[in-house]
């Protein structure tokens, strides 16, 4: 019988844990990262406050409560907590009660049988198994807490670039207006000359085209500005209807990165604390399936009456008890036990490669994240200076214009590069707004901490 119980023991001994990921020292596009922490929690930080943009402000707290994608998750949180407290039951002593009549034969002789009862149990946790599945689900109401950063973090990061793309808009519309004023001066002062019979018509043809066309294109920015606003309503949990937002032409400025960012930044992601707990849950799982082939012993009592006649139910000699533990334990099932253990193995192996990669995913992001950054303050530097000539050589070609010397077709080329470099600037000013949303979300939240 000893040996027997030693080799169930045998079965019962859980599988090593995973190694952790590994994390850098150091990230390619940026130096003075030190090492993680094997453990870490999300964080809260309001990352968004660094635009210093109170309607962002107002809107990202919006979302980070009353978002239906957010209520989902704290959904999940109650359900999983649910399951934790199901779990921490299992080893506790159960009181049942019972009371029925029912009618009986025995010995020829047909009567109705009362009877009444109170039954105690408890099955002892003597081999941990009911301590794992509380870990596990100890593990599982972590995870579903981190799940509730990792949504609301994916739902403010989603509300606060349509914000700013909105605001790129309004930059956009602003410049166009700007542009469509500077084309009327030009197509008036082209009709003077035309006029005058220093042009010829299809001078005047070349301006009006021009003006006509950045006219057609503000209808475009006005319908993309109201599909960001209706996105802004419900990303805040708002009908579309109530997502007025008015115009601002002035752009946040792009947030300064810090020279050096701690890597333990890193085990802050949502996502990676999720795998992690995941993995907790499933590691915990395998060791209670393990268990499977010890025996379960379980101490019960009971206590009642039972006659056939109602009024001597409550006499001494209707009164029954009982005492006594009971061994039980499944000798042959088929294998069954084995291959829930083996699933529960290759769940463990699963989750440590879903944490791995989510390690491995949240090192890319930050390095793309900072790619971005890198080549993108490069590219505005040299943008700005693209504009500037743009501007000086339109203010050279439109006086060579007013002097007769060159065509129309000329001044509106440089109009044009003009136009182009400026909007290109402004999608360079975006992009770095973008990157710097990316990098704050690679690292969980921004780069405090």
């Amino acid at each position: 019988m000893a040996a027997v119980i030693a080799a169930m023991v045998g079965c019962g001994t859980p599988p090593p844990a995973p190694k952790p990921p590994p994390v850098p020292d150091q990230f390619r596009f940026q130096s003075g990262w030190v090492t993680a922490p094997a453990d870490a929690a999300p964080r809260g930080e309001a990352w968004w406050t660094r635009f210093d943009d109170a309607e962002l402000d107002r809107l990202m707290n919006e979302a980070g409560e009353a978002n239906g994608t957010v209520e989902q998750a704290l959904a999940r949180v109650r359900q999983a907590e649910a399951q934790w407290r199901l779990a921490g039951a299992a080893d506790k002593p159960v009181l049942k009660a019972t009371a029925g009549a029912e009618r009986a034969r025995a010995d020829g002789v047909t009567a109705t049988v009362w009877q009444g009862s109170l039954l105690a149990s408890w099955q002892p946790d003597l081999w941990g198994r009911v301590a794992l599945e509380r870990q596990a689900g100890r593990a599982d109401l972590r995870a579903s807490e981190a799940d509730v950063a990792s949504v609301r973090l994916a739902v403010r990061l989603e509300l606060a670039r349509a914000y700013l793309r909105l605001r790129v808009l309004d930059r956009q519309r602003e410049l166009s207006e700007q542009t469509l004023g500077a084309y009327e001066r030009s197509l008036t002062l082209t009709r003077n000359q035309y006029e005058a019979g220093l042009v010829a018509r299809s001078d005047v043809t070349q301006a009006e085209v021009q003006a006509q066309s950045v006219r057609a294109g503000l209808h475009d920015l006005t319908l993309q500005r109201a599909l960001y606003e209706h996105t802004i309503a419900v990303l805040a949990g708002r009908a579309p209807v109530t997502g007025t937002l008015a115009p601002v032409a002035v752009l946040p400025d792009v947030p300064a990165v810090p020279a050096t960012v701690p890597s333990t930044l890193l085990v802050h992601r949502p996502d990676v604390a999720v795998a992690r707990e995941r993995l907790e849950a499933a590691s915990a799982r395998a060791g209670s399936a393990r268990r499977a082939w010890l025996p379960d012993i379980t101490i019960s009592a009971a206590a009642g009456v039972r006659s056939t006649r109602w009024s001597d139910l409550f006499e001494a000699p209707a009164r029954v008890w009982s005492v006594g533990p009971q061994l039980a334990a499944t000798l042959f099932d088929a294998g069954a036990r084995q291959a829930t253990a083996d699933a529960a193995d290759a769940a463990t192996d699963e989750q440590a490669a879903a944490w791995r990669l989510s390690v491995l995913t949240a090192m890319k992001e930050v390095d793309d994240a900072l790619a971005g950054l890198q080549a993108l303050d490069a590219k505005a530097t040299d943008q700005a200076r693209l504009v500037a000539l743009a501007e000086e050589n339109e203010r050279v070609v439109t006086n060579r214009y007013r002097s007769g010397l060159v065509s129309f077709l000329e001044v509106a080329v440089a109009q044009n590069l003009t136009l182009q470099s400026r909007r290109a600037a402004l999608d360079v000013t975006a992009e770095r707004l973008d990157a710097s949303l990316r990098l704050m979300a690679a690292l969980g939240g921004g780069w405090e901490g």
